[in-house]
């Protein structure tokens, strides 16, 4: 069996088995693909490639400049290639399992101020051609601040999920795996009135005999909803008016916006886990910057000794009861 159909029927099983999503299999694919070609440039084939062979490839991939997180990303897909194929009796070792990567970056999330997101927020409401587009673009921001859903998941929502004005979103994640995220009053509100909207131009459409939607933001290009380029360009236009460096916005720092208002505001890291679906409590930690004040704070205020030291500083006395 060639490479080729090495990797076609890795990326199947991927889609079948592990319900990898649509943007997980293109990344494997073009990770793989560029350590294929790597490979028979040299000679070489997936069926005879040794751990040497492997590690020299991450040599490449340095000395091209990659980053730490996307050689740690395509070393990571050539081990998932690897133990398929030995799973499968492709071959009857494993050349990548003792391999250690290069780990990535723990690099501080960009995140945004709560009066920097209240300006997003308010730019959302005033932009768009009409009054509707101007409900559709509060709801998608609405939602995303409220919830920390990922772009294609807030993009993808079915309508049929949002009926009912409901407290909690039923959200289908990576893999398949499904969550539920709870909505604010504001939130809520956008999506009544931008279903109200929607509901009145889909019937309006219906009338010329003109299908109907299944998605929360519908579109009449190929996926049949709004797509995650047009909403990356549509928050750029959101930071414009709002006054905020369009570099320093995206749909994800609204993610990480999300998350870190929580922490700062109280919440526990298991609890934030599973707002935002992340599989491992680790990939959360990230966010425990934003406690660091908020320690500091506690300890201040909180410790016998800090309370002593502001009682001498300011006059008084203490007593051992």
């Amino acid at each position: 069996m060639s490479t080729r159909h090495w990797l076609a029927n890795f990326l199947d099983a991927q889609a079948a088995e592990a319900g990898a999503a649509q943007n997980t299999l293109q990344a494997y694919a073009r990770d793989l693909t560029d350590f294929t070609e790597w490979l028979a440039r040299g000679g070489k084939g997936a069926a005879s490639a040794a751990q040497a062979d492997i590690e020299d490839y991450l040599v490449h991939c340095d000395a091209q400049g990659l980053a730490r997180s996307t050689r740690a990303r395509r070393l990571s897909a050539i081990r998932q290639f690897y133990r398929f194929a030995f799973d499968e009796g492709l071959r009857d070792d494993n050349p990548a399992i003792q391999i250690k990567g290069p780990g990535r970056d723990k690099r501080l999330p960009k995140t945004l101020q709560l009066e920097e997101v209240d300006r997003l927020l308010e730019a959302a409401r005033q932009t768009g051609r009409g009054k509707v587009d101007r409900l559709r673009n509060t709801c998608l921001m609405e939602l995303l601040y409220a919830t920390g859903m990922r772009v294609t998941e807030l993009v993808s929502l079915p309508v049929a999920s949002c009926r009912g004005d409901p407290q909690m979103l039923l959200v289908r994640g990576k893999g398949g795996k499904e969550r539920l995220v709870p909505m604010s009053p504001p939130a809520r509100a956008a999506l009544n009135n931008w279903l109200k909207a929607r509901d009145d131009a889909e019937a309006a459409a219906k009338a010329k005999g003109k299908p109907a939607f299944p998605f929360l933001f519908p579109s009449g290009g190929k996926t049949g909803h709004l797509t995650r380029n047009r909403f990356f360009l549509l928050v750029k236009e959101f930071a414009v008016t709002a006054g905020i460096s369009p570099e320093r916005v995206s749909p994800h720092t609204l993610r990480h916006a999300f998350a870190t208002h929580l922490l700062a505001g109280g919440a526990d890291l298991r609890t934030i886990q599973t707002l935002l679906g992340h599989a491992d409590v680790g990939t959360t930690e990230i966010y425990t910057h934003v406690l660091e004040d908020r320690l500091r704070e506690l300890v201040f205020d909180a410790h016998p000794l800090a309370q002593e030291e502001r009682r001498k500083a300011s006059g008084g006395t203490s007593s051992d009861g």
